[in-house]
């Protein structure tokens, strides 16, 4: 058992990890909650960044519920399996995170107003858990689409990281990266707290104010 969950805290090596399959996992055409299309593409200006912060049911309900958010999904990414189940990725062999994918309207929110939504929905110390959930997939986690995003991600994480060392928290281990493949997760997961209102949501924040400016000019 030991083994077990020590091997569930170490990123599994690209040729140990599960085989997958060609075909993605079958998922509804609309968003439960406002029936926009799970799946791209959309239309100018929308933006998208993913975002890994724990057990993705909770996650995304903190997202979809955000004003200037256009539409939600949860899946899977920053591993190597392709097209993963479930299954597979709480097994800790196929290296992907439990992630929501936010397609937004800068014009309506900004990145740093989603980062701030981020770094307060979660404590991003906790390396590969959060709370009670443990395991690779629950690793904090930003993955941008340009390079402007990736600095503003950066320097959001460097403040934050301050704030939170003031209030006796460790290092933060939140990876920023380009976006990697986004794998959607099954049907059943997609928007799964408006599906089921009483199921288990272990999304909580560490109670330091994340600020938005970030110095970096947009």
């Amino acid at each position: 058992m030991l083994f077990s969950k020590q091997k569930k805290l170490q990123m599994p090596a690209a040729h140990e990890a599960l085989k997958g399959r060609p075909t993605p996992l079958d998922v509804p055409a609309g968003h439960f909650v406002n029936g926009r299309p799970l799946k791209g593409p959309w239309p100018q200006p929308l933006k998208t960044v993913t975002f890994g912060l724990g057990c993705f049911w909770g996650a995304e309900r903190k997202f979809w519920q955000t004003p200037g958010v256009y539409v939600t999904a949860v899946g899977y990414s920053a591993g190597y399996t392709p097209n993963p189940t479930y299954e597979e990725v709480c097994s800790g062999m196929t290296g992907h995170n439990e992630v929501v994918l936010v397609v937004y309207d800068p014009n309506e929110i900004t990145l740093e107003a989603l980062l701030k939504v981020f770094f307060e929905s979660h404590d991003p110390t906790q390396g590969m858990r959060q709370g009670g959930d443990i395991g690779t997939q629950y690793r904090s986690g930003i993955y941008v689409n340009d390079i402007h995003d990736l600095q503003v991600a950066e320097a959001t994480r460097g403040q934050y990281a301050k704030a939170l060392a003031k209030s006796g928290y460790g290092p933060i281990t939140t990876e920023v990266m380009q976006a990697p493949e986004f794998y959607y997760a099954e049907d059943y997961h997609q928007q799964y707290l408006a599906k089921n209102p009483g199921g288990y949501c272990g999304i909580g924040g560490t109670g330091v104010a994340c600020s938005i400016g970030t110095g970096v000019e947009v």
